[in-house]
């Protein structure tokens, strides 16, 4: 089975490359896991974003979160890169 192509909407890819070296590493080693058909090793289910919406959760000098969807057969859809800042993720990051 050949690897997903990841599909970036908005303005994920450029969040992506605000995070830390070593936080945009693990992110890129994580979601080449889903693009393969696997699951990341930090993950959660984000129904509260829509169905079929997972969070790859990273902790690297502060803790990063990446939505996805990988439940289409076509790619890997990367909703939205951000860092975190609280303990709770704030509700405007879900809409």
């Amino acid at each position: 089975m050949s690897d997903k192509p990841l599909i970036w909407l908005g303005s994920s890819k450029g969040n992506l490359f605000k995070f830390s070296p070593i936080a945009r590493r693990k992110a890129g080693f994580q979601l080449r896991a889903v693009q393969r058909g696997n699951p990341p090793a930090d993950f959660k289910p984000m129904s509260i974003v829509g169905s079929g919406v997972e969070e790859i959760r990273i902790r690297a000098d502060g803790a990063y979160r990446v939505f996805y969807i990988a439940r289409f057969e076509e790619a890997v859809y990367v909703l939205h890169c951000f860092q975190k800042k609280t303990q709770r993720t704030a509700p405007k990051t879900l809409n």
